[in-house]
């Protein structure tokens, strides 16, 4: 027996109704990837009220789910707060390295860029997202000087 193969338009056809019908079941939410706690609550609360009322769920097993919950809802927690404690770092560096470019205003410096060296006086510090300092009439990130020099 052949298989019936579809023309380059009903291919298409088809592809429009199954993006249509996905988009209806998931009422406009983007589709994921990996699954989260709510989705594992959800999977165990379908499976706890579709089992067998004659034999159900054995405790153990339910019990290995429920770590298993616990355990990926700490997890979830645990990495929400390394990235806010990744996020005060960042800002933190950001903080001293604007004091520091700070304190090197009046003094020379030596710039490092690429292959150049750029030597001068720091003039003015820019403290926007990066420190910057102005050193010969054009501003640097302060990340590029190696050296400051006392007066």
């Amino acid at each position: 027996m052949e298989i019936p193969r579809q023309s380059p338009q009903e291919q298409m056809e088809t592809a429009r109704i199954v993006q249509e019908h996905n988009a209806k079941l998931n009422q406009g939410k983007k589709p994921q990837q990996n699954l989260g706690k709510d989705d594992f609550l959800k999977l165990l609360l379908t499976q706890l009220s579709y089992q067998d009322p004659m034999s159900p769920m054995e405790n153990t097993e339910f019990i290995a789910q429920m770590t298993e919950f616990s355990s990926l809802e700490q997890m979830t927690n645990m990495a929400r707060d390394f990235s806010k404690l990744n996020e005060d770092f960042s800002r933190l560096a950001d903080i001293l390295a604007g004091s520091e470019a700070a304190l090197s205003l009046g003094k020379p410096v030596e710039i490092q860029q690429g292959d150049q060296v750029i030597q001068g006086t720091v003039k003015a510090v820019g403290r926007g997202g990066t420190a910057e300092v102005l050193v010969n009439g054009v501003y640097y990130p302060w990340a590029e000087v190696t050296r400051v020099f006392e007066e």
